[in-house]
């Protein structure tokens, strides 16, 4: 049953990242939102935004799962099974992210143009997109950079590409 209540939350946070108001319709997310969502990342009147526990473990995960496959996507020693493993490492934590925090809506807004980079790297390590593989864990790098530019996270070093 756990199990399926992963996929399940994958699947959910697979649409973040096409449809964040499919997501929403779904009840994986229950924070309100405004009429208008951003479309770039920026600071909360010059600060990051603050974050909560569930979020900080998830990008934690993330980014030592990403620390870890380093060295081997860097050698091109990263295999087609290794990235897919990876990519559900990704998607799995931005479920448990999507299910657990809880931030103030303006925060969270900005969370989810994270949260679609991550997944839409996430699929590129799948194989589902025309980019390499590589590429997908290049933007989930990229997402993780970002995350550490506009949320409080304390001790937060994004995994260096």
């Amino acid at each position: 049953m756990k199990y399926k209540f992963s996929v399940l939350l994958a699947a959910l946070a697979l649409a973040v990242s096409s449809n964040i108001h499919a997501a929403e319709s779904a009840d994986a997310h229950h924070h309100s939102h405004g009429s208008t969502e951003p479309t770039k990342l920026q600071l909360n009147a010059g600060k990051k935004w603050a974050t909560d526990e569930p979020l900080r473990q998830a990008m934690s995960n993330i980014n030592q799962a990403m620390a870890k496959a380093l060295p081997a996507i860097h050698k091109n020693q990263f295999g087609n099974g290794e990235y897919q493993a990876l990519a559900t490492t990704v998607g799995e934590n931005v479920a448990y992210a999507v299910a657990h925090c809880k931030l103030e809506p303006k925060a969270d807004a900005m969370l989810h143009l994270v949260i679609a980079d991550l997944m839409t790297g996430a699929e590129t390590m799948e194989g589902k997109t025309s980019n390499s593989r590589h590429d997908g864990a290049v933007q989930v790098l990229e997402a993780l950079k970002s995350y550490g530019k506009y949320f409080r996270h304390p001790g937060w070093r994004s995994t260096k590409g």
